[in-house]
C-alpha cells in the first residue's frame, strides 16, 4: 500500500526511521521517566527538555479499533483496520496504527500485538500484527 509519508524532522526521524534496525523508538523524559508520543522537544508531563528517543519492546494491546470499508484514497485496499495500540512500557502510551497479518474480523479489544515495519522510501511505517502470528507471516 502506498501511503502519504510524514515529514522528517530532528524530533520525528528516530520514530519514522527506527524500523530500518527493527526498532520502535519512543521519546522518554529523563527527568520524570515518562514515555510520550508523538515525539516533541519537551516533555508534555513535566516540561523538561531532557528528552530523547529510546527503544521500546514494540509489544502492546489493542485498546480500540475500527474496520474501514471506505477507500479514502485510491491506494487503500479495503477493508483495513485502524487501531489505538497501548504499548507495554507504560499505561496511557498509545499509538494509532493499522493491524495487519490477520483478517479484520479477528481483531479484538485487548488483543496482544507486536510492531512490524513497512518501508516506503526512507520511512519505516510501524504497523502491528497479532503477537501469536508466526515470524514467517511478517
Amino acid at each position: 500500500m502506498s501511503r502519504k509519508l510524514p515529514a522528517l524532522t530532528p524530533d520525528t526521524a528516530p520514530f519514522w526511521q527506527g524500523g530500518a534496525d527493527g526498532v520502535l523508538n519512543i521519546h522518554r523524559c529523563a527527568a520524570c521517566s515518562r514515555w510520550f508520543h508523538p515525539p516533541a522537544p519537551i516533555c508534555p508531563h513535566c516540561r523538561s527538555f531532557d528528552v530523547a528517543p529510546k527503544p521500546v519492546s514494540g509489544r502492546g494491546k489493542v485498546l480500540a479499533f475500527t474496520i474501514n470499508e471506505q477507500a479514502w484514497t485510491p491506494e487503500l485496499q479495503t477493508p483495513y483496520v485502524v487501531a489505538i495500540i497501548e504499548l507495554a512500557e507504560q499505561a496511557g502510551l498509545r499509538l494509532t496504527s493499522n493491524i495487519v497479518r490477520c483478517s479484520p474480523q479477528e481483531v479484538r479489544i485487548d488483543m496482544p500485538v507486536r510492531v512490524i515495519f513497512e518501508q516506503q522510501e526512507d520511512v519505516w511505517i510501524p504497523l502491528f500484527a497479532p503477537l501469536e502470528s508466526r515470524l514467517s507471516d511478517v
